[in-house]
């Protein structure tokens, strides 16, 4: 071993005569610890919440959708079937979505139409698995069954089996003025994904329904795609957007939901940010840990130096005191913060059971349990930061005990 590795190894523990330096330095390593565990296990939470939130919203909006300028998209087919000859393409499905009003007594609520053919939406969405009752497959043509979301179903008050009206914008011209068409539907189901967009505001219909009611013909509003990678949806929209015909365009989920995810990503860098000062906080204890430990051992820098030990020795003994801080924390801090990450589960019901408390209330939060994600990219990121911010830390005092003059430092021992 070498000899600037042992004497900052020995530095590290305190002797009787000074034993502030020793508690200093264990206040540091539970600083960088508490600031590693509570960075890996909040970030692993955000991600969990950020991952849970896309899948509730991909299981209503589709990894990529195809449309017109007019929102009229009449020879749909033959985009489908070029949008599937992509290899990253799982599915098509064709659909058409307008604004509606619907009353049902005295209650009216607007809503969002979209007629969709329920064989195939049930390969790009995740509707179907969500139903609380009824089935998509219980929408068929020329019935004009209607499918509602939970909240928007408690609104109007209806259950499977009653009737509504629908009232489209587009109305009939005719010599007494502009009537807006209106249609009897019947309730044959009703879902709940999790999204207050869709539960209070999506009403599904049939494909051909939707056609009749706003007199579209064969046409449809667009073509929704599903990918064998989400995160590959941007890709795949910009190169559909090279073969699709003139005035036809390709959006991708990251576009419609942009804000929303902008916003995501911005309250986690910013989380990252107040969390690191945790690390940052400790990493200042450690300089004056260093710095303390440097006026201590002035005596033994003076005697390593007449020893022949050269200046660049004596900045490693004291880095190594401080990296010794740095590493147990940091490693300690990681360790403990990937348990709670991948246990959390268990951990927050346990606390929960414990002090008869309730983090999350199904009846306030839109994800009653706290989901977790750990990243092995931000665990290493989060390392690596709290390993740097040591070792810039110890820098400044190492570089100070170098300068120490050994015929100053023994004038008056």
């Amino acid at each position: 071993m070498r000899y600037e590795l042992l004497v900052g190894l020995r530095y590290t523990r305190a002797k009787r005569r000074n034993r502030f330096i020793g508690i200093n330095s264990l206040v540091s390593m539970i600083g960088i610890f508490v600031g590693v565990w509570a960075l890996i296990v909040v970030l692993s939470v955000m991600n969990g919440f950020q991952k849970e939130v896309r899948t509730r919203i991909l299981g209503v909006a589709s990894h990529v959708q195809i449309s017109s300028i007019d929102n009229r998209l009449p020879d749909w087919r033959s985009v489908a079937a070029l949008a599937a000859q992509h290899p990253r393409v799982r599915a098509t499905a064709p659909f058409v979505q307008a604004q509606a009003m619907l009353a049902a007594g005295q209650a009216v609520r607007g809503a969002v139409v979209r007629g969709i053919l329920p064989e195939e939406e049930e390969k790009v969405a995740d509707i179907g698995q969500h139903m609380r009752s009824g089935s998509l497959a219980d929408l068929r043509p020329g019935e004009f069954g209607v499918v509602l979301g939970a909240d928007l179903a408690r609104g109007l008050g209806v259950l499977p089996g009653d009737k509504l009206a629908l009232v489209a914008p587009q109305g009939l011209v005719t010599p007494a003025g502009v009537i807006p068409r209106l249609k009897q539907f019947t309730v044959v189901g009703s879902f709940e994904v999790g999204m207050a967009d869709a539960d209070a505001g999506l009403a599904l219909v049939h494909l051909r329904d939707a056609q009749t009611l706003y007199q579209l013909g064969d046409a449809v509003s667009g073509v929704r795609l599903r990918l064998d990678d989400l995160f590959a949806a941007r890709s795949v929209a910009r190169e559909l957007m090279t073969r699709l015909p003139q005035n036809v365009f390709a959006s991708d989920w990251t576009r419609s939901h942009a804000n929303f995810f902008r916003a995501v990503e911005i309250e986690k860098r910013m989380m990252f940010i107040i969390l690191t000062l945790i690390i940052l906080v400790a990493a200042i204890n450690i300089i004056s840990t260093l710095v303390v430990a440097v006026t201590d051992k002035q005596a033994d820098i003076a005697i390593l130096r007449t020893l022949g030990a050269a200046p660049g020795s004596v900045m490693q003994i004291f880095i190594v005191q401080g990296m010794v801080i740095g590493i147990a924390g940091t490693l300690i801090g990681a360790g403990l913060g990937i348990v709670t990450a991948l246990n959390i589960d268990v951990i927050v019901p346990a606390i929960e059971s414990a002090f008869n408390i309730k983090f999350l209330s199904k009846d306030v939060y839109l994800i009653p349990e706290l989901p977790s994600d750990l990243q092995a990219g931000d665990v290493g990121a989060i390392v690596l930061m709290a390993l740097g911010l040591s070792f810039f830390a110890t820098l400044y005092p190492s570089w100070r005990a170098a300068r120490v003059n050994p015929a100053e430092a023994l004038r008056y021992e």
